[in-house]
């Protein structure tokens, strides 16, 4: 019986530990979900050459913002594949990577497009459906996954890994298929960039 009580007493010390955890990121949560995309959003429409800067479009960048789309799918599937052989180390590791390649991902993408022109897909027919379709789905599916992977990132912060488990089942194919559909979104508009 003292056993049952003692266990009782540190779960339910843990569970106010963890709960503490994530109450103080829920509002970071919000406020980011809500403004990144706002920020993207805003910048998106804003080209530095309107405002008068002298600035040539950083063509460079979308094959370099698309690899790391890629690189971000592999980590993430690796990263799967880490936990399920019980490597938390790594695993941990390697959400750190894919959340840091993400947002090196999102500032290069504004960067291109503050400074270029948006390129126009000139396919016809069927192929032009299924490209707006992937971009589509993407670009929503990029907001949407913003929540998740905070929320994800906090539980498993906060040491609540069965909550974080169940979260992460939702966030970890909707982030692999945006990660998957940018390369794609590149691959099928690449043809059309203007050099």
């Amino acid at each position: 019986m003292l056993k049952t009580v003692g266990k009782n007493s540190i779960d339910n010390k843990y569970a106010v530990m963890e709960n503490t955890v994530e109450q103080k990121y829920n509002k970071w949560i919000v406020i980011l979900s809500v403004a990144i995309p706002l920020v993207v959003a805003i910048l998106f429409g804003v080209k530095l050459k309107d405002l008068g800067f002298n600035v040539k479009p950083l063509s460079f960048l979308p094959p370099i913002y698309a690899t790391i789309n890629g690189i971000t799918a592999v980590v993430l599937v690796t990263a799967v594949w880490a936990i399920k052989n019980g490597k938390q180390n790594l695993h941990e590791n390697l959400m750190k990577f894919a959340i840091v390649l993400s947002v090196l991902f999102l500032g290069m993408y504004v960067a291109y497009h503050m400074t270029a022109d948006s390129t126009k897909f000139r396919g016809e027919g069927a192929i032009k459906l299924v490209y707006y379709f992937i971009l589509i789905t993407h670009i929503l599916l990029s907001i949407i996954i913003i929540p998740f992977v905070l929320i994800t990132y906090v539980r498993a912060l906060a040491g609540s890994f069965e909550r974080h488990k169940k979260i992460a089942r939702i966030a970890y194919p909707l982030w692999l298929y945006v990660a998957v559909t940018g390369v794609i979104v590149y691959l099928m508009i690449a043809p059309y960039y203007q050099h």
